[in-house]
């Protein structure tokens, strides 16, 4: 079949820019280059692959599972099912801690990604500041085969710890990066998001707040006199976090910033970064 032949094909299911999106994934070729070789034959295993993705799309599977990956920060992560698919405020997130490291942490230090998943953030943050000693950690065994896998792939030497948040941790660190499970029980949410990503990775008890609790209650136990805290956090948790931040933690500075929706999206907490 040529490729002209595929993209009429899944156009028959599927926008044509999904359908481009995928054919060029498989083949890769950007997108706009396919019209270039519309006459080319694609058979056997990227046939069967292309046929595949774009029926997984059709049956509402998330493009960055059928593809079984997907962008972050520049770098390519293996996902599925196991981990969430990061997203864009994600991105955001990682480049505010990688301004404050730049600014209060000009020597080497030890940095710990709480609920790693996929390892989209600790990776990125040892490839971004390779000084930095990193530690992913996460409950799920399975989670932690794919950042494993991702560490590989994307040649970066990182510890793992399998941990339910801070229980299983020895040591101190600089700076604790989580962005964890925040979604109340019960709160609607797309289905695209609720039939195909981990329900462990995305639900919190007690209105969505569970895992900062948690997290907060022992992080004065694992961080040295100078460090800063990072939360992804959702857009309507400020006020409730930052309140359990004051519960936890004496004399901090708090800083929360929004997305590029307007929402409040992360909140750093600092300690003696001056």
């Amino acid at each position: 079949m040529k490729i002209k032949d595929l993209i009429d094909y899944g156009n028959k299911y599927l926008h044509k820019d999904k359908v481009k999106l995928i054919i060029g994934s498989v083949l890769d070729y950007n997108p706009l280059e396919l019209y270039n070789h519309l006459e080319e034959n694609v058979e056997g295993e990227k046939r069967q692959k292309i046929e595949k993705i774009i029926h997984a799309l059709v049956n509402n599977i998330p493009i960055q599972y059928a593809l079984g990956n997907t962008d972050f920060y520049g770098y390519n992560f293996i996902v599925n099912e196991n981990v969430l698919i990061p997203r864009f405020e994600t991105e955001e997130l990682v480049e505010n801690i990688i301004k404050y490291i730049d600014i209060y942490f000009p020597n080497p230090i030890k940095i710990i990604d709480l609920g790693c998943g996929s390892g989209a953030i600790g990776i990125t943050l040892k490839k971004e500041r390779n000084r930095c000693d990193v530690t992913l950690l996460d409950i799920s065994e399975k989670a932690l085969e794919v950042a494993k896998e991702n560490s590989r792939l994307l040649n970066a030497d990182v510890t793992f710890i399998q941990s339910d948040m801070l229980e299983e941790v020895q040591g101190k660190f600089d700076v604790i990066v989580s962005n964890p499970p925040y979604i109340a029980e019960g709160e609607v949410i797309e289905s695209i998001v609720k039939e195909n990503e981990p329900h462990l990775a995305l639900y919190a008890k007690d209105n969505g707040l569970y895992y900062y609790d948690k997290i907060l209650k022992k992080a004065k136990d694992h961080v040295n006199d100078k460090f800063f805290i990072a939360f992804e956090i959702g857009y309507n948790q400020r006020e409730k976090v930052t309140e359990l931040v004051h519960k936890y933690l004496k004399e901090v500075k708090i800083v929360s910033k929004k997305d590029l929706q307007g929402r409040d999206r992360m909140l750093f907490i600092f300690k003696n970064c001056e």
